[in-house]
């Protein structure tokens, strides 16, 4: 059988795993379980926890492709800094909790990746970007918020902040639209934030560079991926979605928002005030709302 190259290594053995051995399918069984370890696994700790002989997995490797144990290694680190979900966590590992308060090992790691994605992301309130950006969305006439893929929640939410003291934010692309409507007529007295976090679709580039030959000052908020969009936005908001776990976090890109959301609401703060008595006083003409204890 012949593999894609570039395939994920999980695909690679689904693909291949009626042609393995019975051994071989033991250590690839092992492996599809511990995907998320695998980066830090050699192939004699492989064979050990598999109960197979090294030789085995190394036969493995090769029918998948990768020439030893580094490659798989150094695959599994690629895939993962790419965004690509390679397993999961176990919280509950029973021999990890000797640590304080009966925390496992995991999720003192998440914990830990979490506040330093958490402190990179807020480095921006020191050196003024959020700022920048609260008073371009402050005075802008409309705000478009922009988010593909797994960056449409986080554009969500910031549309949902910001709607609460600007009168017109909307949020592209609508369910089953397109961009191009939300687009059009946009131009230097309006603003764009852009959301565009790792594994974007291949037309984002494109959609950056619609927004920027119309001249919309651009908020761009992304991990580090997206450093080449840098030059086209007004404000790069460099926010990661690092993980310890098999799916990247947004935890501090919504922290990033909420902070962006309040800044901007207080540069715009007369209008803002108007515009959430106003809402308020909907919500209880409409009953929309619980009332409060």
């Amino acid at each position: 059988m012949t593999l894609a190259p570039a395939a994920p290594i999980g695909q690679r053995i689904d693909e291949s795993y009626g042609d393995l051995s019975p051994q071989e399918q033991r250590a690839a069984d092992f492996i599809l379980d511990h995907l998320a370890d695998l980066a830090v696994y050699n192939a004699s700790e492989l064979a050990r926890l598999s109960g197979v002989s090294k030789a085995t997995v190394s036969r493995l490797f090769r029918s998948l492709g990768f020439s030893d144990a580094q490659e798989v290694r150094d695959h599994a680190r690629a895939l993962r800094n790419q965004g690509v979900p390679i397993g999961g966590i176990s919280i509950g590992e029973p021999e990890t909790r000797s640590l304080p308060d009966g925390a496992t090992a995991a999720l003192h790691a998440h914990i830990e990746q979490e506040l330093s994605n958490i402190r990179t992301a807020l480095h921006a309130v020191t050196d003024g970007r959020v700022t920048e950006a609260a008073r371009i969305l402050a005075a802008a006439r409309r705000v478009v918020v922009i988010g593909l893929r797994n960056s449409y929640p986080v554009a969500l939410h910031l549309r949902q902040q910001l709607i609460q003291g600007l009168d017109d934010v909307r949020l592209a692309p609508q369910p089953a639209q397109s961009i191009g409507e939300e687009l059009a007529g946009l131009g230097p007295g309006d603003a764009v934030v852009i959301v565009g976090f790792r594994r974007r679709p291949s037309g984002f580039a494109r959609v950056v560079d619609a927004v920027r030959h119309r001249n919309v000052p651009v908020v761009l908020i992304a991990d580090s991926s997206a450093a080449r969009f840098a030059d086209d936005a007004s404000v790069w908001l460099d926010c990661p979605v690092d993980s310890v776990s098999a799916l990247d976090s947004y935890a501090a890109a919504n922290s990033l928002v909420a902070l962006l959301a309040s800044e901007t609401l207080g540069v715009a703060a007369t209008g803002s005030r108007k515009r959430i008595s106003s809402i308020n006083r909907l919500y209880g003409d409409l009953g929309e709302l619980e009332p409060t204890v």
